[in-house]
């Protein structure tokens, strides 16, 4: 078995895929014709949105994403923190930690999209000794 995609719902999916593309860089995969449901490319897992409204037909009632009391976050490793944060919140994300040197060797910083999901944007874990 494997991860295949993770899915989270948002009210507009073709400016949550723009946001995305903008703020991460990440490359957009299928949207489906309806604009309910849309991918990003990702590696091996895609990172994939589909609307609330759709959510609702299919008789799901989502939740409100609350970037201060969150139930998941996702992360981007990348090697520039500082550098990805600071596109990110050009393209629009609210900054909710600047970065910050972690004890296991690791720099983080966090912010919310547009829809409130929590993103973490860090570095590599660094491996003890390294």
């Amino acid at each position: 078995m494997i991860l295949r995609y993770t899915i989270m719902y948002v009210e507009n999916v073709e400016q949550t895929l723009s946001f995305y593309e903008r703020a991460f860089g990440l490359e957009r995969g299928m949207v489906h014709e309806s604009g309910d449901y849309g991918e990003l490319v990702t590696g091996e897992t895609k990172l994939a949105f589909s609307s609330v409204a759709l959510m609702r037909q299919l008789g799901k009632s989502p939740a409100r994403a609350d970037p201060d009391a969150p139930v998941f976050e996702i992360a981007f490793e990348t090697d520039d923190v500082a550098g990805m944060l600071e596109k990110a919140e050009s393209a629009g994300a609210i900054v909710k930690q600047a970065v910050r040197a972690e004890p296991w060797g690791q720099t983080t910083a966090y912010v919310a999209d547009p829809n409130g999901y929590l993103v973490e944007i860090c570095s590599p874990v660094q491996s003890p000794g390294k």
